[in-house]
């Protein structure tokens, strides 16, 4: 056996072995609770429906009167009876249950028992107590001393100054000191320089990037929707909110109020509805075969569940089906609680909406100056015009012509309608109308480059002289799809054919008009056969306000009978200027086909026109007059201005970031008790939106409760949870594990805090700051506790292996995003930009190959976008990022408290052949050629400074010289390798520098980044 094994074992055997006698004072919640939990309660706990012998042993009374217990006699206890007992039918816990008493614990019952088996309410439901601290002094240090005192333990000396920067900046920043930092920081001799220091990092922006790491693994914070198509959802700003909150030192309060009714709250705004977003986080689906009420009750269950287990540390989802078989959670309150989101307004099934506009400073000044200009140019256009009376007059006559004209028109019902390229979705409707619209998933994806061609079949009658084309308005803000509601048509084709031959002949067309022409883009365009030049067709910016028509007069009349009419419309401009609604006519009537003197009006117009003008009231004038405004010749500049800047605002409006958020729909969804969780079993009661009643709430009378109601009570100083929650988390974060391990179960099933006491001070400290996180962040970190070092002794070991009682400091791996950045920011790579958009580092090829509907391919970022931090990577639920799921990210599914931390051969592999590590490592080795100074081993001193912020001993000086010689030769005579390995990655190696000097460097970078010390926050 080697010695690390051998020591391994030997360890394992010391902890066994050091299981701690039975206290002398048993008290329920620490020593007997999580043994009736583990072992009784899910067949004797609250659950009714799976209790079993009608016997309840979480509660007391029931358990006295039923013999279960007799207090102060243990040998006519029937629990002990059946703890102990040869007979396998009547031993407790069962055999098929698998679970089985220690020794130990046997004692433990016995005692209890024997000093009158008192009970407790849990401990997490109590009201946590804040013990009194003598004053100038940090509670940490004085309850954590107060426990080590009591079980025989000591406190470990002080960190060097080295290592305590260096932790600090992994666990506030999640970044390393520069060794110019540590030097400073080494050489500052006055008594408050670590509190100083702190301080530093705390104003630091990047401390609300690490921070908010944990907090969006909680909400289970991720670009996609998760379930089937894993398409994605515009919810990045709300990562930026996060960010921005840890960093102003948002109050924890109001951080919660904002995410749960950000939209409810009085003065609500854009950051408190973006900060609402959190109700969005859930998986979604675009499956058009899903059924509404599964998902419905899906979004009910997952929004439950985070509620618990962000906020409450409770098992909420336990609930669901049953009430809980280990905490007093029932189905009525998972109900309840779910019915608090019942007034979002979503779709339970398809694409989410866009969102709000989510606009900077700068954003917001441009969107009013916009708005402005448009209001000012429409303000203009809606003047009265006395000067156009005449021309309208005119107008009205030719109008009324061109209806009568227009009766010999006959519609077509289209036989089918397709667009070629699937850019746009074409449906022909039972009233002939092809309609047409965007494919948003295309667009968004890139996959839309804004050209198409429309195909529509229709039956012609025998006869036809002239075909119609129609761009109507129907529903769509405009007659085109473009931003401004323009479309250019660059080529029209006509051909016919019979049942044998659909396409078989061509029409020609001899002349085209239209009701209104852009200027430089005439109707004539359309017909001249050339479709592939951009600035070539009929559009009608302008004209786009009304229904604009197409007229195409046709060589000779259509003789032959039974003929298909196909239509192949051509858009080539691109930005989505397609028709947006398209009605094909025909005529029989002897030529000429042209387009009437005026646009064919709407039908109320038409009724308005077809009044004597003597007789219209002032609503129909009105509507006459405003009609002419949008043909006008003699405001076609002024059109073309409202035209331009309603683009131009509409543009603005398109391309600014957005972000899905909570939307309060007052016709809220029905939620009832679901037997067994079963949605399609509709038997249970309507329930209203309740606080669980098993937690102390506040009274409100008179009214339904509302989201703003549980956000405000989950940061009640009457809620036993949420603080301690919050600061169970925290201590992990700076120590490794939290006071109560199981961070998400603060319940029966989890465990009790070494050191309740102080779990208790840091739950009311933080309240009593008015939930000021940095505040407990600096309590913690400046505490004599944290600044220990993390080396254990043999007595530690001994006592205390997994170091829960903090009698010295923790040593962890650094997060998955954290190994990343910190190699980015040691090769000199990291973009330290705060917010903005997800980005798309490098991937392994065909990683997406699985993910359908659409199938997509995974495209790497360029520029800075490949150096930013790793938090801002695109986090794709059912695809995480490779290097990211090997260093234990989560992907997002659930809500994750605490991340798996394990130590695999795939994480050096990432370390050693990412393209990432890779790049970092050729980086980093180009800064020490051009950077440092001197002969090899200064060099390699350099280096070993810039990544561990220490220079290497006589040992590691020597393994890395020895390590650099053999590369440099091996490259000098291969530079074919030499060329391929600087190559790797997007930034460019410096081209003065040596190549094979340069490749060997890189190996001794990789090793440097590659060391567990590197990776490991100390």
């Amino acid at each position: 056996m080697n010695r690390p094994l051998l020591l391994l074992v030997t360890l394992s055997a010391q902890a066994v072995a050091a299981e701690p006698p039975v206290p002398a004072r048993i008290e329920f919640n620490r020593d007997v609770r999580p043994i009736l939990s583990d072992n009784c309660f899910y067949c004797h706990g609250p659950d009714p429906k799976h209790r079993e012998a009608d016997l309840r042993l979480d509660m007391r009374d029931e358990a006295v009167a039923a013999k279960a217990l007799v207090p102060g006699k243990v040998q006519e206890s029937e629990v002990i009876a059946r703890i102990i007992t040869d007979d396998e039918d009547d031993l407790m816990p069962p055999l098929d249950s698998h679970k089985k008493l220690t020794q130990r614990q046997k004692d433990i019952l016995k005692k209890w028992i024997e000093q009158g088996a008192g009970y407790q309410q849990h401990w997490a439901y109590e009201k946590p107590a804040k013990a009194s601290i003598p004053a100038g002094k940090n509670g940490v240090d004085v309850l954590v001393q107060k426990r080590l005192a009591e079980i025989g333990l000591k406190p470990s000396p002080q960190a060097d100054k080295r290592i305590l920067i260096r932790r600090v900046y992994f666990d506030l920043l999640g970044l390393p000191p520069t060794p110019e930092e540590v030097a400073a920081f080494e050489k500052d001799a006055t008594p408050d320089a670590y509190a100083q220091m702190v301080s530093r990092v705390l104003k630091n922006p990047h401390y609300g990037e690490r921070m908010a790491i944990g907090w969006l693994d909680v909400v289970r914070f991720a670009d996609t929707i998760g379930y089937h198509s894993d398409n994605a959802h515009n919810v990045w700003p709300y990562r930026d909110y996060v960010i921005k909150s840890f960093n102003t030192n948002k109050p924890f309060d109001r951080f919660t109020i904002e995410q749960i009714a950000g939209d409810l709250m009085p003065g609500a705004n854009q950051e408190t509805k973006v900060g609402s977003a959190f109700n969005r986080l859930i998986l979604t689906t675009e499956e058009g075969g899903a059924q509404a009420k599964d998902y419905e009750q899906r979004m009910l269950t997952d929004r439950v569940r985070a509620v618990g287990n962000a906020w409450m540390g409770q098992t909420t989802g336990c609930a669901q089906c049953h009430d809980h078989k280990f905490d007093p959670i029932t189905t009525r309150d998972f109900y309840s609680l779910g019915a608090f989101f019942a007034d979002i307004k979503e779709p339970i099934i398809g694409r989410r909406e866009a969102g709000i506009m989510v606009l900077d400073g700068e954003g917001e000044k441009r969107q009013a100056d916009l708005t402005k200009r448009l209001a000012a140019l429409q303000s203009e256009f809606a003047k009265p015009r006395p000067d156009l009376a005449s021309a309208q007059i005119t107008w009205e006559k030719q109008a009324l012509e061109a209806i009568t004209a227009n009766s010999s028109w006959k519609p077509l019902k289209p036989l089918s309608a397709a667009s070629t390229k699937k850019n746009i979705g074409l449906k022909a409707g039972k009233d002939g109308i092809v309609r047409g619209a965007i494919d948003a998933k295309r667009n968004e994806r890139k996959q839309n480059d804004g050209t198409d061609t429309y195909v529509i079949t229709a039956k012609l009658p025998q006869g036809t002289t002239g075909i119609r084309i129609d761009a109507l308005k129907d529903k769509s803000p405009g007659i085109g799809l473009a931003s401004n509601g323009n479309f250019v048509l660059s080529e029209a084709a006509l051909t016919i054919g019979d049942k044998k031959q659909s396409e078989g002949k061509a029409l020609k067309v001899s002349h085209a008009s239209a009701t209104f022409e852009q200027g430089g883009f005439k109707a004539a365009d359309a017909i001249d056969g050339i479709s592939d030049k951009k600035e070539n067709g009929w559009a009608v910016q302008g004209g786009t306000g009304a229904d604009q028509s197409l007229y195409l007069e046709l060589a000779e009349a259509v003789t032959e009978a039974e003929q298909t009419l196909t239509v192949r419309l051509t858009f080539g401009w691109g930005e989505n200027h397609e028709m947006a609604n398209i009605r094909l006519n025909a005529t029989t009537v002897p030529k000429p086909i042209r387009a009437p003197g005026a646009a064919l009006p709407a039908n109320d117009i038409v009724e308005a026109l077809q009044v004597a003008p003597d007789k219209r009231d002032a609503a129909q004038q009105q509507k006459l007059a405003n009609a002419y405004k949008q043909i006008a010749p003699e405001l076609n500049e002024l059109r073309m201005k409202v035209s331009s800047a309603e683009k131009e605002k509409a543009d603005f409006e398109t391309s600014a970031p957005k972000c899905i958020v909570s939307v309060s729909d007052p016709n809220k969804r029905t939620v009832r008790i679901l037997p067994r969780g079963n949605w399609m079993d509709e038997s249970g009661e309507i329930v209203k939106a309740s606080l669980p009643g098993y937690l102390p709430k506040t009274k409100i009378e008179g009214r339904d409760l509302t989201r703003l109601d549980l956000a405000q009570w989950l940061v009640s100083k009457d809620n036993p949870l949420t603080a301690r929650t919050v600061m169970n988390r925290l201590w992990k974060q700076f120590f490794g594990t939290g006071l109560s391990k199981v961070l998400d179960d603060l319940g029966a099933q989890g465990e009790p805090p070494v050191n309740p006491a102080l779990l208790d001070w840091l739950a009311c400290e933080f309240m009593d700051s008015g939930w000021d996180l940095q505040h407990m962040v600096r309590v913690i970190v400046t505490s004599d506790t944290y600044k220990q070092v993390s080396t254990s002794t043999k007595e530690l070991t001994a006592a205390d292996p997994y170091n829960r009682e903090c009698a010295r400091q923790s040593a962890f791996r650094l997060e998955a995003e954290l190994v990343r950045d910190n190699a980015l920011a040691v090769a000199g790579l990291l973009v330290q930009k705060i917010g903005g958009p997800s980005v798309k580092p490098y991937q392994p090829e065909k990683y997406w190959e699985n993910l359908n509907f659409p199938t997509r391919e995974w495209q790497n970022d360029s520029g800075e976008s490949l150096y930013r931090r790793g938090m801002y990577t695109w986090w794709q639920r059912s695809f995480t990022h490779p290097a990211m799921l090997a260093f234990d990210a989560p992907s997002r599914e659930e809500c994750t408290a605490e991340r798996n931390r394990s130590n695999i051969p795939q994480q050096a592999l990432v370390l050693l052949n990412d393209p990432s590590y890779v790049e970092a490592a050729r980086a980093f080795a180009a800064r020490v050629l051009t950077d440092s100074k001197g002969d090899a081993a200064q060099r390699i001193t350099w280096a070993c400074q810039q990544a561990l912020q220490r220079s290497p001993n006589a040992e590691e000086l020597k393994t890395l010289a020895t390590l650099l010689d053999k590369h440099l030769a091996d490259y000098s005579k291969d530079a074919a390798a030499a060329e391929a390995l600087v190559k790797v990655g997007a930034s460019p190696a410096p081209a003065n520098l040596d190549k094979a000097e340069l490749a060997a460097w890189t190996h001794i970078a990789r090793v440097l980044l590659n060391l567990h010390e590197t990776i490991t926050r100390s």
